[in-house]
């Protein structure tokens, strides 16, 4: 696994407290300045990030809309899995509490 690109995903995390100058984001995520600017660059161009000019900084923020987009089409599956996650939940308390059930020692 590539490290770098590893250590880009904390490029999002930290953007999630609040709006970031690339060199507080270098310094908190420990990678390289060009480095950096290039994770930035691709998440600029996927529209996932925003910049903006601040004189000679340029400061970058998570843009929310993509994510609530993903978050909306990931609803009907996550409703799927919440249903059958707790199903499984309920069957796996009942086995527990049925004496009956073999163990998985046994």
């Amino acid at each position: 696994m590539d490290v770098q690109w590893l250590c880009a995903g904390c490029i999002p995390c930290l953007l999630l407290t609040r709006p970031m100058p690339v060199g507080e984001i270098v310094d908190a995520c420990g990678l390289s300045q060009p480095s950096t600017s290039k994770h930035l660059k691709v998440l600029r161009e996927a529209g996932l990030v925003r910049v903006r000019q601040d004189a000679q900084r340029r400061v970058y923020a998570l843009d929310p809309a993509p994510f609530a987009e993903l978050d909306a089409w990931l609803a009907p599956y996550r409703r799927l899995w919440n249903r059958g996650l707790d199903t499984l939940g309920r069957r796996l308390d009942e086995t527990a509490d049925d004496p009956s059930e073999p163990s998985p020692q046994d």
